[in-house]
């Protein structure tokens, strides 16, 4: 997912000056294949080997679409968007914010957030930072990402291992190291990401806790709705992806319900994943 939240809120000129050349510039996507930009080595989102959720979605629209499926590769690190759709190499990204600046965004396709994370032997269930009975545990978090706001709000960086986010996922996968941290006892509270959480917690068969992490009076949000992401300008080209998200939203929800990403409605509230058997 194009800059999996912790700077996808940049380049806001340069989005004024594309929104400004979407009015009249035709759609430049291609008429023969689905073109995706996507991170050879990021799961759960996608790999070269294409077995990320990402590469499942992105498979079926070039079905729905009648086109061939082909991927230009890059590590979704600070740049990405710029050198890879801007730069027509590719027509879309599977995974982004909806509305986010820099990009044309199709309707929502999930909605989901930060958890807590931790391990179920702890038998730790709250959803709040400040709880009380959680003040002494070691956590753990993603530089920059939203709930950085609640561990400075509460006093708690003294005992917050940082994990990077902006790395070549080819050769570093901070929040992944998080979850195992997490798993072996380094750390008891992973303040991530919902779906790299859930993905590994299901792939490595982790005895961890899931929790939708409560925002309390913080001013940055812990949820998002996320789309697809195209140029400004492919006005077309946005309309018929959302008319197949919309056709397909079933066997999208199948698709990541195997990869247990968890999910959240329109309140808020968590949504049971349901998986067909195999």
């Amino acid at each position: 997912m194009a800059l999996k939240l912790g700077a996808a809120a940049c380049a806001a000129a340069m989005s004024v000056v594309l929104a400004a050349h979407a009015q009249q510039s035709p759609d430049l996507v291609s008429q023969t294949e689905l073109r995706v930009c996507a991170d050879p080595h990021d799961l759960p989102y996608s790999n070269q080997q294409q077995e990320g959720f990402e590469n499942k979605i992105a498979a079926l629209l070039a079905h729905d679409l009648g086109l061939t499926l082909s991927y230009t590769w890059f590590p979704d690190s600070q740049g990405f968007v710029r050198a890879t759709l801007m730069q027509h190499r590719c027509d879309l990204i599977v995974g982004t914010v909806a509305g986010v600046e820099d990009m044309a965004t199709t309707n929502p396709y999930y909605h989901t957030g930060y958890v807590m994370l931790t391990r179920l032997a702890d038998n730790i269930t709250t959803d709040k930072v400040s709880d009380w009975k959680i003040a002494a545990r070691r956590f753990g978090l993603v530089a920059s990402t939203p709930p950085t706001e609640l561990v400075v709000e509460h006093n708690l960086m003294d005992q917050t291992a940082i994990y990077a986010l902006m790395v070549d996922t080819r050769v570093e996968q901070p929040a992944y190291q998080m979850v195992k941290d997490i798993a072996a006892g380094h750390v008891d509270v992973g303040l991530i990401w919902g779906p790299i959480a859930g993905f590994y917690t299901k792939h490595d068969h982790l005895p961890l806790r899931l929790t939708f992490l409560d925002p309390e009076a913080s001013k940055v949000r812990m949820d998002y709705h996320i789309a697809m992401g195209v140029r400004p300008g492919d006005v077309a080209f946005r309309r018929r992806l959302n008319g197949v998200i919309a056709k397909e939203e079933p066997q999208i929800l199948q698709i990541l319900a195997q990869y247990n990403i968890p999910l959240l409605d329109e309140q808020n509230h968590p949504i049971a994943p349901a998986e067909k058997a195999p």
